[in-house]
């Protein structure tokens, strides 16, 4: 309850400093009818006091943030669409394309490291490693755009001539629902977000399990006679899994944000590509709605984390 009770502040602060960041910007809310060379004086003036951007700039946050506190948005300065609806009706996409990013990595990059740490300093462990430094220094753009030039443009060739081509773009073929067309769709963006993760995930839990096994509790549990899988996998895996829940924790947020880019290369009809668009098109209310929902998301992440240290390890207070 503490801790829930100190992210309302944080929440605050930072929404006082996301409003004046954005409303900096160079003709402020105001930026997309600047640009049309038919705007008169009086059509601008007209503008302010409708949006409200004639008021101090305290009042214009004050009543942004009543509006926020009550559900209400704002509407979309390019096409007068609801800002929660917009980001609403985008989510099940970032979601899917989320879920899938970080369930693959977790699986794998775990499964990984524990492997390399069970095998410390042997040609695996070596290899694991190596795909873990490349995995990390991969700038996820450029294995977006190979990853469609490998398997959109030229094609895997497969045996007895077959060749494996996927869709570079877009989340379906068709208006109408196909399990099959919906995951050939999502293999490629969601291969390019779990990269990088997987190489994270392989590292720290490589690096937890290590100081795991040559703990006291550990070297007991295998002189009482239990199998190495179960003091594995009973004893040693909770206690590792730990430092793992702050990296997951800071990676969900981080993927839904760090997603503009991997939806923006792909097509992909999600929150990131709305940013872009927001973005090039000077919408303030949408890159605040934006803004605000991620912040909104890395703060509840991180308080997660504190709840499932306590879960992990009942050793943990927080005093």
């Amino acid at each position: 309850m503490r801790r829930t009770f100190q992210a309302i502040p944080l929440l605050l602060l930072i929404s006082l400093l996301l409003f004046l960041i954005v409303h900096s910007a160079p003709g402020g809310g105001l930026g997309p009818y600047l640009q049309n060379p038919h705007i008169t004086p009086a059509d601008i003036a007209r503008l302010k006091h409708n949006l409200g951007l004639d008021q101090p700039l305290w009042l214009q946050y004050v009543t942004w943030l009543g509006q926020i506190l009550h559900g209400n948005f704002g509407y979309s300065t390019s096409n007068s669409e609801d800002v929660f609806t917009a980001i609403v009706e985008r989510l099940p996409s970032t979601l899917l394309l989320m879920g899938t990013a970080v369930t693959i990595a977790f699986i794998i990059g775990v499964s990984a490291g524990l492997f390399a740490a069970v095998r410390p300093y042997s040609i695996w462990d070596y290899l694991i490693t190596t795909f873990a430094f490349f995995g990390q220094s991969m700038p996820v753009f450029w294995l977006a755009l190979m990853l469609q030039l490998a398997f959109a443009v030229h094609g895997i060739p497969l045996p007895f001539g077959y060749v494996l081509q996927l869709p570079s773009a877009g989340i379906s073929s068709s208006d109408t629902f196909d399990l099959g067309d919906r995951i050939s769709h999502l293999i490629l963006p969601a291969t390019a977000l779990a990269f990088l993760n997987i190489a994270l995930f392989s590292r720290f839990m490589r690096s937890s399990m290590l100081e795991v096994i040559r703990t006291d509790y550990m070297r007991t549990a295998s002189a009482k006679g239990l199998g190495f899988r179960t003091v594995l996998f009973k004893h040693g895996l909770k206690n590792a899994l730990i430092p793992l829940v702050t990296v997951t924790a800071l990676t969900l947020p981080a993927l839904f944000g760090g997603a503009i880019v991997t939806e923006t290369i792909f097509a992909w009809p999600g929150e990131g590509r709305l940013f872009i668009t927001a973005l090039g098109q000077e919408d303030i209310a949408v890159l605040m709605g934006y803004l605000i929902v991620n912040a909104f998301l890395v703060v509840f992440f991180n308080l997660l984390a504190d709840v499932l240290y306590a879960w992990l390890d009942p050793r943990v207070k927080y005093d």
